[in-house]
């Protein structure tokens, strides 16, 4: 796991540490001390930790005129034991709405195990997107299989196009693009 880092194709459009509007704005970080991890496995440094125990995140995107951003995730996402989605919600999500993030897009192939508990913080993120939406991008199948066993498909959108999408081959505008497309599509 060390050796998968944060796509970096971007970072000459947007990075988060020198964006004043994000929550990890002025963060410095080592190529070569490995601090983190997914239980005994090293993560790359590059990796931002916001707070939970087994799950790391790099914000690769951010438009606040169009209001979106496009998030990266790697490790466990585990609500059961460690309330992933409260720590993901007040320390990251709530302080990027207030920017006026509104669309939310989250990519999830590094992700490799979802442990629920109950939904209400998915909830609460859904209704304060108000005009928004909160995309989850190219999630394993058994990942999102417990998302739909725990419902969470009534607050944030996956599956479809949005399981095939091959992102890195484009820009941020035009991934925003797709998925707003599919996004009015399915709420429209």
């Amino acid at each position: 796991m060390h050796d998968i880092e944060p796509f970096f194709n971007w970072r000459h459009l947007y990075t988060a540490s020198e964006d004043p509007q994000s929550p990890f704005w002025q963060r410095e970080y080592s190529e070569f001390t490995f601090t983190h991890a997914v239980y005994n496995y090293l993560i790359h440094p590059q990796w931002d930790h916001f707070g939970s125990n087994t799950l790391y995140m790099k914000i690769l995107y951010a438009d606040y005129i169009e209001g979106y951003c496009i998030i990266e995730l790697i490790g466990e996402w585990n609500d059961a034991l460690y309330n992933d989605i409260m720590i993901l919600k007040r320390e990251v999500i709530e302080l990027l709405e207030e920017e006026g993030i509104q669309k939310f897009i989250l990519i999830g192939e590094n992700v490799l195990n979802y442990h629920s508990s109950d939904d209400s913080y998915y909830e609460e993120w859904y209704q304060e997107v108000e005009d928004g939406w909160i995309a989850f991008v190219n999630f394993r199948d058994h990942v999102l299989q417990e998302f739909h066993r725990m419902h969470i498909d009534f607050y944030v959108n996956f599956g479809g196009k949005l399981d095939e999408m091959e992102w890195r081959k484009l820009a941020p505008i035009q991934v925003y693009g797709i998925v707003q497309d599919l996004m009015q599509r399915r709420l429209g």
